[in-house]
């Protein structure tokens, strides 16, 4: 899980494995793979940190894949 806020400031969980697609139009729109939508207030490139970091946390990537 890692953890985000949406653009009223609520802070919430969401299981990375479900995401789908993150784009910037201005603001950042996670789409899952039930294609539903989440707008958060992190940028794309912090979801993709915070992804990557669960990722590792769980051993499937090793810490040399990402600078």
């Amino acid at each position: 899980m890692i953890k985000l806020t949406r653009l009223d400031g609520e802070v919430f969980l969401l299981n990375a494995e479900l995401i789908k697609y993150v784009e910037q139009r201005p603001d950042t729109f996670i789409t899952l793979v039930s294609n539903d939508r989440i707008v958060v207030t992190e940028s794309p490139e912090e979801v993709l940190r915070r992804t990557i970091e669960y990722h590792r946390s769980k051993r499937l990537m090793p810490a040399e894949c990402v600078n």
